[in-house]
């Protein structure tokens, strides 16, 4: 076996990786950089080279920044073949090939999946094709969306308050545009960080002018007869005068062209894999040649009771694409494990939330340093008295600290750091909404499928 620099291996074959975003590149990049000198390609449904998510809600739509000036630095020279503007369709693991939309076929020895996820649409099809309706997930997404702002519409809309729908609402209200915020549930951000601090962010959102509207839903969006959004109908009666609307309703994940090919997959769920990223089949086996990494992942976690989980985040994108990497490239025996804590950050409103861990993970929440209604403040998150994720607003420096307490299963409530403590301090139940976990994840099957009829 030829070798390379810590044991990986140069003598791979033929490498492809279906995905051309962030977790493609960088396990594009850390192939080569271990020495990998075979044939490489990427294949990717959109038109562009890899470019970077996060500034489309932030500085593209306020203007900093226009959307084909998002391209990923390189790390290093790739010498690989692009398959850009073409989406797989199929896979056929027995002749090891992936199936694309122009009818060619790609052949392949290890596979790399990263085809990440797509915004879930408005459900209406009619409605979602009225102009001044869309979503927030690609590049294009990003600059039609920042057109429809500069129009300066007399509302904007948005459907959902995540932190894709919040930060949508944070640029209206810096763009002084008059913006309303419509949730089924009882806050914003309350599936990621809960009602207590879903809580915290309602204020904020309504400090900064936002008309937010929670335990509400859109149940129609009308246009005129030119086919431009006009107004949006609400579940509790009334009636918005809306000229734009944005669907940020979750996502998606890329897994259709899966279907058939004998791996554990679902658009809902996300790819099944092990924590050295090896795909699993339906009948609960995992793959040696078929790899996992980024959003299309769902990948077990023994910090968290080995759930199988799937994170939406930058970081994770990244490290779970180096792992991945590095386990295709080496012998079984010098193979890792995705062990990464997971973090992710938003900037809303004047203020960046940052988060280590898992916190929807949590039963309980307790404000361990800083001041809430400063909105400067630490939010530890914790499950049967052990500490599992962490939550700051404007107090990202101690994010590195709660990572390491996370990593070694510290008790909850944590012994906070600094000097800033509240006097009342005491752990709450945190509120999260109730999640159903997938039933697929080593079958393949969906629970209904499953289930004795």
């Amino acid at each position: 076996m030829t070798t390379s620099v810590a044991g990986t291996r140069q003598d791979l074959g033929r490498v492809v990786i279906v995905g051309a975003s962030l977790a493609a590149l960088r396990a594009a990049e850390a192939l080569r950089e271990k020495g990998f000198s075979g044939k490489l390609t990427l294949i990717g449904e959109e038109p562009y080279e890899p470019y970077d998510r996060p500034p489309l809600s932030k500085q593209v739509l306020t203007g900093y920044a226009p959307a084909d000036q998002t391209a990923l630095p390189r790390r290093c020279r790739l010498d690989a073949e692009w398959r850009l503007g073409v989406a797989a369709v199929g896979l056929d693991l027995a002749a090891q090939r992936v199936h694309l939309a122009d009818g060619q076929k790609v052949g392949f020895d290890r596979l790399l999946i990263a085809t990440g996820a797509r915004a879930r649409p408005w459900p209406n099809r009619a409605e979602a094709a009225l102009a001044g309706v869309g979503v927030l997930r690609t590049r294009d997404d990003a600059a039609r969306l920042r057109q429809y702002l500069v129009a300066k519409p007399r509302r904007v809309l948005t459907i959902g308050a995540g932190f894709i729908g919040s930060e949508i609402a944070s640029v209206c209200r810096e763009l002084d545009l008059p913006v309303t915020v419509v949730d089924r549930g009882g806050a914003p951000l309350q599936n990621a960080l809960g009602g207590v601090i879903g809580d915290v962010a309602a204020t904020l959102q309504r400090q900064h002018g936002v008309d937010l509207r929670c335990g509400v839903t859109v149940t129609e969006l009308e246009g005129d007869e030119n086919g431009r959004l006009r107004r949006a109908h609400l579940s509790d009666g009334t009636t918005l005068d809306v000229e734009v609307a944005v669907a940020a309703l979750g996502s998606l994940r890329n897994t259709e062209w899966l279907q058939g090919s004998g791996l554990a997959a679902d658009s809902n769920w996300g790819v099944a894999c092990d924590a050295a990223c090896r795909a699993f089949g339906l009948n609960g086996i995992v793959t040696d040649n078929v790899f996992v990494a980024g959003d299309v992942a769902r990948c077990p976690h023994p910090l968290y009771d080995f759930e199988f989980l799937g994170v939406e985040h930058w970081s994770n994108a990244v490290a779970q694409a180096e792992v991945a990497a590095h386990n295709m490239a080496c012998a079984p025996a010098q193979r890792r494990l995705h062990l990464a804590v997971p973090t992710f950050w938003s900037a809303q409103f004047g203020v960046n939330i940052k988060s280590v861990g898992v916190p929807r993970f949590a039963d309980e929440v307790v404000v361990s340093q800083g001041s809430v209604d400063k909105h400067r403040f630490v939010a530890a998150y914790g499950r049967q008295g052990r500490l599992v994720g962490a939550v700051t607003f404007n107090q990202g420096m101690w994010l590195d600290f709660f990572e390491r307490l996370i990593a070694e299963s510290a008790p909850f409530p944590p012994v906070a750091p600094g000097f800033d403590q509240p006097a009342d301090a005491q752990p709450v139940p945190a509120r999260f909404p109730t999640q159903a976990l997938p039933g697929f994840i080593l079958t393949g099957h969906e629970q209904a499928e499953s289930e004795p009829s």
